[in-house]
């Protein structure tokens, strides 16, 4: 097995033998005996799955966003892939997210061969050593040995909740594929199945691992939280519309099994409720709600809020890539779109906050003023100061039209850039990709719980929470919402709070509102300047944007049909 690469036909993911995977140069050397038995070389091929792990900052040709999939912006650049979703010009064989399948199965993978040689690790010298202190360290790597093993069943649950949401049922792989094996016969696992598995592995997992860990070397690791919150979200996206409507967007497909559930939709509903409610009152775990602001910095590895999170080493290369073009090296990248800045409310007083209204004369005389604080957070806004000067968005400005890579909404992103680095001189800043946080569990559990049992004062209590944050402090809720209309307040909530981390392309495909946010024109705003200094915004279509009934799911790759040949196709594929 040493040096040993083994070709799978399986969802055409190739693995590398276990010793290969966190560094190529130094690992190979060692053969197979070596590399499971070895307790040093056992943990870092337990931390080498969560490298495997994927941030949302440069997913799509190592500069675009997935936001820029959706109707939160618009890409600047237009060679990059991101566009093939947005003209509808994506499929089986041409697919711009499409390495999630290849990414997922290989950490799956990876997953499967850790955990079938991680209980070979010789212990031996410690454990025949009558010596007190040989005996800590024996029990200490044992329960260590442990952990790690539901710290990688956690991750391959993660790992196959990427593929569920992307694609319905997937074939589940809980034992390690050999070149010898008649891959052929692989079957997709049903929905149903796939989603039973993921969260049988997170109570698995959350019974195991600990609340927190004591170690500041620690951080980052799978917890308690983090299994909770995977579930939470896993039977959130189960009780949703997408699968549990079939016949809404694909009637008449042969394989229902393969994209719904079955069963009482509202004791879906508060399945997903108790499971949010489950890592809202875990106690020793400290969570609690933060400053919004800080979430998003190189320093959220000690943030209340943050559940679990990607980090990542130190760099410039999202600062590159998503600052203004009239700055050093900017190159403006993703451009937030005027349908998502329409929807941070208007402040009236202490108690009140409105839609914006581009017919409010008012609002349009400057139509920054006494937004939702998460606004300013999220989106670079015309004449807003950075580096110390105001932003130049209007035409002819030093940020804007005609200028070549000027925006193209009027917008530049805020949210998770780190404004500070002076890329002249190259500095750069950690990141870390937040992937789960305790809002997401607020909202999660206001979702389900209006679902499951409309009129709940817990429903309205835990969105004005997330309202009422630090840094944020937005007027509750008004009394009284209908289910409907608490429905769309809480829908409302997770488009401006979640903003630019990964959460709209996939909760617009839930919800099964596509035809409605993501087949409407891109909007922008056109600024210019007038002699005596004002500023006039004119909203205009950047863009025509298409979605289909068929794009609520991934096709399965094409490369995978021609091997298993009995797979069905995603519906309208």
């Amino acid at each position: 097995m040493n040096n040993k690469i083994i070709l799978l036909g399986i969802i055409t993911f190739f693995v590398l033998n276990g010793c290969k995977q966190l560094d190529q140069e130094i690992i190979t050397t060692y053969n197979y005996n070596q590399v499971t038995k070895s307790y040093d070389i056992t943990k870092l091929r337990c931390y080498g799955i969560y490298y495997s792990l994927k941030s949302g900052f440069l997913v799509l040709d190592n500069q675009a966003m997935l936001a820029s999939a959706s109707d939160e912006s618009e890409h600047t650049q237009e060679r990059n892939s991101v566009y093939k979703f947005n003209v509808g010009a994506w499929n089986a064989y041409d697919n711009p997210d499409g390495g999630a399948w290849t990414e997922s199965f290989q950490a799956i993978r990876r997953a499967n061969l850790f955990l079938s040689s991680s209980d070979s690790v010789d212990l031996d010298l410690y454990k025949y050593d009558p010596l007190p202190a040989s005996q800590i360290v024996y029990n200490t790597r044992k329960a260590e040995i442990n952990n790690w093993k539901y710290e990688v069943r956690f991750l391959r649950a993660y790992f196959y909740f990427e593929l569920i949401k992307r694609y319905g049922g997937v074939p589940i792989q809980t034992s390690v594929s050999t070149i010898n094996d008649d891959l052929t016969n692989i079957k997709r696992n049903s929905l149903e199945e796939c989603v039973r598995f993921v969260t049988s592995e997170c109570d698995s997992a959350a019974k195991v691992l600990p609340e927190i860990y004591s170690i500041n070397d620690d951080i980052g690791r799978a917890t308690k939280g983090a299994a909770l919150a995977l579930k939470s979200r896993a039977l959130l996206y189960a009780a949703s519309d997408l699968f549990n409507s079939p016949a809404a967007w694909a009637p008449g497909f042969s394989k229902p099994e393969l994209i719904s559930v079955s069963g009482d939709r509202k004791a879906k509903w508060k399945a997903a409720a108790d499971a949010a409610k489950a890592v809202i009152d875990l106690k020793g775990a400290g969570y609690s709600l933060a400053d919004y602001n800080s979430l998003f910095s190189s320093t959220n590895f000690n943030n209340t809020e943050v559940i679990f999170r990607k980090a990542e080493g130190s760099s410039n290369n999202f600062e590159i890539n998503n600052t203004p073009i009239g700055f050093d090296r900017g190159q403006s990248g993703t451009t937030p779109s005027q349908n998502l800045v329409d929807d941070y409310e208007v402040i009236i007083d202490a108690n009140t906050s409105v839609p914006f209204d581009w017919s409010n004369t008012k609002h349009t005389a400057n139509p920054y003023a006494k937004r939702d604080p998460r606004l300013a957070y999220t989106v670079l806004t015309n004449n807003t100061v950075l580096k110390g000067r105001p932003i130049e968005a209007w035409y002819g400005g030093l940020d804007g039209k005609p200028k070549d890579m000027a925006s193209k909404t009027g917008y530049y992103l805020n949210k998770y850039v780190n404004t500070g680095l002076d890329l002249l001189q190259n500095r750069t800043s950690n990141h870390a990709w937040v992937i789960f946080r305790l809002a997401e569990m607020y909202l999660n559990y206001a979702e389900a719980l209006n679902e499951a049992d409309p009129g709940n004062p817990d429903i309205k209590k835990y969105v004005d929470l997330v309202r009422k944050r630090i840094g944020v402090n937005m007027p509750a809720l008004p009394s009284g919402l209908s289910q409907p209309q608490m429905r769309d307040a809480i829908r409302h909530e997770c488009r401006v709070e979640f903003a630019f981390e990964d959460h709209r392309l996939w909760d617009v495909r839930r919800w099964m509102l596509g035809s409605s946010c993501f087949n409407v024109p891109l909007r922008g705003v056109n600024i210019n300047k007038n002699a005596d200094g004002a500023f006039i915004y004119e909203v205009f279509n950047v863009e025509n944007r298409v979605f289909e009934s068929k794009m609520y799911l991934y096709p399965i790759p094409q490369s995978e049909l021609f091997i298993a040949k009995d797979w069905v196709q995603n519906p309208l594929w």
